[in-house]
């Protein structure tokens, strides 16, 4: 029986497997779709499937620079205790040198490692250690200079936060501080001028609704926002914060005395967005005793 590109989608959505692993398993079942999906559970492959709904938003992000290329990488697990095993912490060091030739996620996730995608090394992964994992996102940074961090390490290159710092000049220690600096501060662009200017608008529209609260005439009132869109800049945007090692200076100007200009970063924090569902077990267990 000729196996169709539809009946390989159909058994993928079922299960979770992986496009190779499913094809696989209908070829070694002359198409048989529930024969299919019991091959793929006598190999551990149906189990990872189980698991792949289950919220992943704990991991390691793991961070490599190589010939002025940095890249960040997210790699989610279902719970912290997995970002200790060493057997993850491999893992997601070869992902992270994989991802180097690679320029974005979709490419990642397709990219060979050890002979095997890295889509269906996760998905393999899944079945051993038991817990949903998936490659959640890359950054991609590159500079004359590109310079690496990260926070709460767990092993070499890998932890809680990663951060790249891009810079024109040679400065290692100081991108290393911008970089520390980045993890912290947490700020939304490199300069007002990255910034998207619908945030920048509503900023100012709920300034402008805050100040007329006040009773005060709108010309009092331009000049009130004028001073109050300068202080949301300096707070949000990396240029303009006060530098953590010196807050005497913005980070521009400790750039310009460490003799380099910061041309971008990237933070990648674990599970940043992700919505955690806390489980109340009792609870369950009083609705199926209700």
């Amino acid at each position: 029986m000729a196996i169709t590109a539809a009946m390989v989608k159909e058994l993928r959505d079922s299960t979770g497997a992986g496009m190779m692993d499913a094809k696989k398993a209908l070829t070694e079942t002359a198409g048989d779709m529930e024969a299919a999906v019991d091959w793929l559970r006598t190999k551990g492959l149906a189990k990872a499937a189980k698991k792949s709904g289950r919220t992943a938003a704990e991991g390691l992000v793991a961070v490599a620079v190589k010939d002025g290329k940095g890249i960040a990488v997210e790699v989610n697990s279902e719970t912290d205790f997995v970002g200790k095993n060493a057997d993850f912490q491999k893992m997601v060091a070869g992902i992270a040198d994989v991802a180097l030739g690679v320029s974005d996620v979709d490419a990642l996730k397709a990219a060979d490692m050890n002979g095997k995608s890295v889509e269906q090394t996760v998905t393999d992964a899944v079945a051993v250690i038991g817990e949903n994992m998936s490659v959640r996102r890359m950054s991609a940074l590159e500079g004359q200079q590109v310079v690496n961090y990260v926070h709460n390490a767990a092993a070499p290159g890998m932890g809680n936060i990663g951060v790249l710092v891009a810079l024109n000049g040679d400065n290692e220690t100081f991108g290393r501080q911008v970089a520390m600096h980045i993890a912290a501060a947490n700020p939304a662009s490199l300069s007002e001028a990255d910034l998207d200017p619908a945030v920048v608008e509503k900023e100012k529209q709920v300034q402008m609704d805050i100040a007329r609260e006040s009773g005060k005439p709108e010309a009092v009132i331009e000049k009130m926002i004028v001073g109050r869109m300068k202080k949301y800049m300096a707070e949000v945007t990396l240029l303009n914060q006060q530098f953590v090692v010196n807050p005497d200076l913005t980070v521009a100007a400790a750039a310009k005395e460490a003799g380099v200009e910061i041309t971008g970063y990237a933070r990648v924090a674990v599970g940043e967005g992700i919505e955690k569902v806390e489980e109340d077990f009792a609870a369950e267990v009083a609705k199926l005793n209700g």
